[in-house]
C-alpha cells in the first residue's frame, strides 16, 4: 500500500474575529470597565458640576435678558421715543408716518388738581400725563373701577373690576391714582378740576407701563386725553413739560429696520437742528429700574459659576493624574504585547472624549433643571412668562466641559503612551513627568478664554481668572518654601517619633506636597472668597433698605410752614427724619466759562447740564454722605460740595468755580470737597451742597423724608397732612421699598442656591487633593508596618500630615481671598470691602479640619488593611 503524499497546508484567510478591535470600540470597552471600577467617577463628577453651574446661570441669564428685551419696549411705551422739554418740530411725526411707523404723543408736567366747590375745593399737586389716541404703543394700561382699601386691595367683590385696556381715557374723562381720590375726598364719577377744565373721574389707574422712575413720577398720577389739554390752559410758555413722541413698528418687532432707521434719522436731526433738551430713547439706551442691585446679583451668580468651573478644573487635573498613575502598569504590559504608542494614545484620548461628551450632556441637562430653580426663586422680577432659552448656554456649557478635559485631563493621560515596556520589571520607570503637575498653568489659556466669555464681564472674568492663576503660583511657591523650612525646623533627634516620621513623609515627596497645598488652597480660597463676598454683598443690599428706612418723601413745604410741619411730625411720633432746604438752580458756568451742550460728548452729561439741579445747604455733613476728596468746613464762605459721580461726568475737580442761576440770581462757589453718595439708600441726597447753615435771599422750599407711623392710623396721618398742608406733595414709597426687599430676599436665595455647586466643587478638590497621594501612602505604610510601626503611630503620622498641609492651605487661601475679594468688591461690585482680621485664623482652622476630614474619608481603609494584604498590594 503506497503512501499518499501530504500536500502542504495553506494559510487560513484572516476572518473578522481575528482582527484587533477598532480604537473606537476599544475605547468604549475601556470606558465601561474603568467606570465600573470607579476610575472615572471623580473626573466625570467634576465636569458635570462645572457644566451644570455655568449652563444653569447661562440658561437663566439668557431667558432673563430675553424677557427684559421684550418688556423694555413696554417700559418705553414704544420701540423708540424722542423726548424733549418743548414740542418737537412737525418733521419728527411726519417722518415717522413716512417710514410706516405708528406713533403716540404724551405730555407730562406737574400741576395742582382740586376738588369742585361742592367737594370742599381741596388741592393736591399731581403728575399730569396727557396722551394721544393710540397710547400706549407697547404694553397695556391696567385700571380698576374701585379704589384700594387700607390694606391695598380692592373691596370684596371688586377683584373682577381690574382689567387691562389698550387705550387711554376718552376725551372729557381722566384716570387717577387711588391717592388722588383719597387726598381730595372724591369718588368715581365726580369731577376733577385741572386748570380751567373739569373732567370726570372715570377709573382708578393701576398700572402705567411707561411710568418712569423720576421723583415727580412718584407723585399721584392723573392721565387725560390730549384733546382736553387746551381747555385746561395749564401749559404756558414758561411751563416745564416733558414731551414724548413714541413710535413702534406695526408688525410688532422692536428690531424693525424702520425703527432703527428712524432712530438714526432722529439723532441726526436733533444734532443738526440743535433742539435743546431733546434726546432719543431706544431699547439699547433704556435703563431698567433697580439696575444696580440686579446687576450685582447677576455678577455674583456669574462669579459663583466661574469659580465652580475653576475648582472643577483643579479636580479634573488632580484626578486625571491619579488615573494616569493607576494605569501605568497596564500600559507597560500593552507595550510588551506590541501595541504602538499611537494606538494607546488614541484609545485613552477617545475614552476621555466619551467621558467629556457624556458628562457635558448630563451637566447641561442638570443645568436646565437647576435654572428652573432660579426662575422659581426669582419669580416676580419680571411680571411675565420668560421666553424659552436659546441653544447658546448649552453650547457654552458643553464647550467648557470638553475644553476642561482637553486642557487638564489629556496631558497626564496622554503620557501613558510613552510608558516604557521595561516598567513591567522596574516599577520606578515611566512616572508622569513634572510637566503634568503644572497642567493648570499650561492649559489655562484656552480654558480662561471660555471662562471670560462665560463671565460676561471683562473685569469680573479678568479678576477671577487672573487672581486664581496668580494665587496658584503663590500657593505653589509657598508650599515649596514650607517643605524646605520643615526640613530645617524639625530635628531628627529629640522630636516626637510621629512628628519626625511626618516630616520625612512630607520631605520625601515635595512635588506632591506642593500639589496638595496648591489644590487645597485653591478650593479653600474659592469657598472663603464666596462666603465673605456673599456676606458683604447682602449686607450692602440690606443697608440700602433698612427696616427703619423712610417710606414718605414730602416736598414743597414752604419756609413759613416749617415749624408747624415738624411739630406735626413730632406729635405723630415721628422722631427721626431728614429735613433739608431745596433750591432749584441751573449750572450756567464753570470757571467763568459758559456751559454749552456741545462741550460734552456723553449723553448723561448733556442731560445734566440741560436741566435744573436740586441744590441744598447745611452746616453739617449728612450722616449718610462721605467726603472722598477735599474737606467739609462748616459755614465756609464761597464753598460747595459736589457728588463724586457728577464731578466725574462733568469733568469737575477740586478748586473749580461753579455758577448757578437760581431764579434769575447768579450764585457762585468753589468746589471744596467731593462726596460719595449712595443713591439707593432711600435717603434725601443732593448733587450739590453748600456747607452753610443759612443762605438768605434765595427762594427755597423744604423736603422731608421719614417713616410714617405704624398701625391703623397711617392712612389717617397721610390724610391729615394733605388737609393741613394742601400745597405739599407727599410721596408714599412703601410699596417700592417692599418690592425691593422682596427682590433682595429672592436674589439672596438664588445666590445661596447656586453656592451649593461651588461648595460641592470645593469638596471635590479637597477629596481629590488628599487622594492624590493614596498609592504612595499605601507603599510607605506597607514598609512602615513591615518594620513594626503600629496603626496608632501611623494614624498620628497621617493626622500630622493632613493637619499641617490643611492649615497651611487655609492660611494661604484666606490671605489670597482677602486680596481677590478686595479687588472684586471695589472694581466689580462697587461696595466697601470690610474683611475682618480673624479671617486668616478661621481659614487656617477650617483648612486643617477639612483636610483632616477629607483625608480620613479617603485614607481610612489604608490603616485597616491586614499587614499581609498591604505588603501584597505594595508589591503588585
Amino acid at each position: 500500500m503506497s503512501a499518499t503524499p501530504l500536500s502542504p497546508a495553506l494559510p487560513r484567510p484572516a476572518t473578522r474575529a481575528d482582527r484587533p478591535p477598532s480604537v473606537l470600540r476599544l475605547a468604549w470597552r475601556q470606558l465601561l470597565r474603568d467606570f465600573r471600577a470607579g476610575e472615572l467617577r471623580l473626573i466625570g463628577l467634576a465636569v458635570i458640576l462645572a457644566v451644570a453651574a455655568l449652563s444653569s446661570v447661562g440658561f437663566f441669564s439668557d431667558r432673563l435678558q430675553g424677557g427684559l428685551a421684550r418688556d423694555a419696549r413696554s417700559l418705553l411705551g414704544g420701540d423708540a421715543v424722542v423726548a424733549s422739554d418743548q414740542p418737537l418740530p412737525p418733521d419728527f411725526a411726519r417722518t415717522a408716518a413716512q417710514m410706516g411707523l405708528k406713533q403716540a404723543v404724551t405730555a407730562s408736567f406737574p400741576s395742582m388738581a382740586r376738588a369742585p366747590e361742592e367737594r370742599g375745593e381741596r388741592t393736591l399737586l399731581v403728575a399730569v400725563k396727557a396722551a394721544s389716541a393710540g397710547y400706549p404703543l407697547r404694553g397695556a394700561l391696567r385700571i380698576s373701577d374701585a379704589p384700594a382699601t387700607a390694606q391695598g386691595a380692592t373691596p370684596s367683590g371688586a377683584a373682577s373690576a381690574h382689567r387691562e385696556v389698550a387705550q387711554g381715557p376718552a376725551p372729557g374723562s381722566v384716570w387717577v391714582d387711588a391717592a388722588v381720590l383719597d387726598a381730595l375726598q372724591l369718588r368715581l364719577g365726580d369731577t376733577l378740576m385741572l386748570g380751567e377744565a373739569g373732567l370726570r373721574v372715570a377709573a382708578v389707574l393701576r398700572v402705567e407701563p411707561d411710568r418712569g422712575a423720576g421723583f415727580m413720577n412718584f407723585a399721584p398720577r392723573v392721565l387725560m386725553h390730549t384733546a382736553d389739554l387746551d381747555a385746561t390752559r395749564l401749559i404756558q410758555p414758561a411751563s416745564r413739560v416733558t414731551w414724548r413722541l413714541a413710535v413702534a413698528a406695526y408688525d410688532g418687532r422692536g428690531a424693525s429696520t424702520a425703527v432703527k432707521g428712524y432712530v438714526s434719522w432722529a439723532e441726526e436731526a436733533l444734532q443738526r437742528e440743535r433742539v435743546r433738551g431733546a434726546r432719543v430713547e431706544s431699547l439699547d439706551s433704556a435703563r431698567p429700574e433697580m439696575r444696580q442691585t440686579l446687576d450685582r446679583a447677576g455678577q455674583f451668580l456669574q462669579l459663583v459659576a466661574v469659580l465652580a468651573a475653576l475648582l472643577a478644573a483643579v479636580a479634573v487635573g488632580i484626578a486625571a493624574r491619579g488615573f494616569a498613575l493607576r494605569h501605568l502598569d497596564a500600559c507597560a504590559m500593552l507595550r510588551v504585547l506590541g501595541q504602538p504608542q499611537r494606538r494607546i494614545a488614541a484609545t485613552y484620548a477617545l475614552e476621555l472624549l466619551w467621558v467629556g461628551l457624556l458628562a457635558s450632556a448630563l451637566g447641561v441637562l442638570l443645568g436646565l433643571v437647576v435654572h428652573q430653580g432660579f426662575v422659581w426663586l426669582l419669580a416676580g422680577l419680571i411680571d411675565a412668562q420668560l421666553p424659552a432659552p436659546t441653544a447658546w448656554p448649552a453650547a457654552l456649557g458643553g464647550g467648557v466641559g470638553l475644553i476642561l478635559l482637553a486642557a487638564f485631563g489629556l496631558p497626564p493621560v496622554l503620557q501613558l503612551a510613552s510608558v516604557p515596556a521595561l516598567r513591567v520589571i522596574r516599577r520606578d520607570l515611566g512616572e508622569p513627568r513634572a510637566a503634568s503637575l503644572l497642567v493648570l498653568a499650561t492649559g489655562i489659556a484656552g480654558f480662561a478664554g471660555l471662562l471670560m466669555l462665560a463671565a460676561a464681564d471683562l473685569k469680573l472674568g479678568g479678576i477671577a481668572v487672573g487672581g486664581f492663576a496668580a494665587a496658584w503660583l503663590f500657593f505653589a511657591g509657598s508650599g515649596w518654601l514650607a517643605v524646605h523650612l520643615l526640613r530645617r525646623l524639625v530635628p531628627e533627634v529629640g522630636a516626637p517619633r510621629w512628628l519626625t516620621l511626618a516630616k520625612r513623609q512630607l520631605a520625601a515627596r515635595p512635588g506632591l506636597v506642593v500639589l496638595q497645598v496648591s489644590a487645597l488652597a485653591v478650593g479653600m480660597m474659592a469657598l472663603v472668597l464666596l462666603v465673605m463676598l456673599r456676606t458683604d454683598l447682602v449686607r450692602s443690599w440690606r443697608a440700602a433698605t433698612p427696616p427703619d428706612a423712610p417710606d414718605r418723601f414730602v416736598i414743597n413745604v414752604l419756609p413759613e410752614q416749617g415749624e408747624a410741619f415738624r411739630a406735626t411730625l413730632r406729635d405723630a411720633g415721628v422722631a427721626r427724619y431728614d429735613w433739608y432746604p431745596m433750591i432749584r438752580g441751573r449750572l450756567v458756568a464753570v470757571n467763568g466759562r459758559e456751559v454749552k451742550l456741545e462741550d460734552y460728548a456723553a449723553d448723561r452729561a448733556k442731560r445734566l447740564v440741560d436741566r435744573e439741579f436740586n441744590l441744598s445747604h447745611d452746616a453739617a455733613l449728612p450722616a449718610h454722605n462721605q467726603v472722598v476728596a477735599g474737606r467739609w468746613q462748616a459755614d465756609e464762605a464761597d464753598a460747595l460740595s459736589v457728588e463724586e459721580g457728577l464731578a466725574q461726568t462733568l469733568g469737575l475737580k477740586l478748586g473749580d468755580r461753579l455758577r448757578f442761576d437760581i431764579a434769575g440770581s447768579p450764585v457762585e462757589g468753589r468746589i471744596s470737597s467731593l462726596r460719595k453718595v449712595d443713591w439707593a439708600s432711600m435717603r434725601v441726597n443732593f448733587f450739590v451742597l453748600f456747607p452753610r447753615a443759612r443762605m438768605t435771599d434765595l427762594p427755597v422750599t423744604y423736603i422731608a423724608a421719614f417713616r410714617a407711623p405704624d398701625g391703623a392710623g397711617q392712612r389717617g396721618f397721610d390724610a391729615t397732612l394733605a388737609r393741613q398742608y394742601p400745597n405739599i406733595t407727599s410721596v408714599d414709597v412703601s410699596a417700592q421699598i417692599a418690592q425691593v426687599q422682596r427682590v433682595l430676599d429672592q436674589v439672596v436665595q438664588a445666590v445661596e442656591f447656586l453656592f451649593a455647586f461651588t461648595l460641592a466643587a470645593g469638596l471635590l478638590v479637597l477629596f481629590a487633593a488628599v487622594s492624590a497621594s493614596r498609592e504612595a501612602r499605601a507603599r510607605e505604610f506597607a514598609l512602615l508596618r513591615a518594620m513594626g510601626a503600629g496603626s496608632r503611630l501611623l494614624a498620628q503620622v497621617q493626622r500630622a500630615e493632613l493637619l499641617s498641609v490643611g492649615a497651611l492651605a487655609g492660611l494661604l487661601a484666606s490671605a489670597a481671598a482677602m486680596g481677590v475679594g478686595w479687588a472684586l468688591a471695589r472694581q466689580v461690585f462697587n461696595f466697601d470691602w470690610n474683611a475682618p482680621l480673624w479671617v486668616p485664623l478661621a481659614g487656617t482652622a477650617a483648612g486643617a479640619l477639612l483636610a483632616l476630614g477629607a483625608g480620613w474619608w479617603s485614607l481610612r481603609e489604608l490603616l485597616q488593611r491586614p499587614v499581609v494584604e498591604t505588603l501584597r498590594r505594595a508589591a503588585d
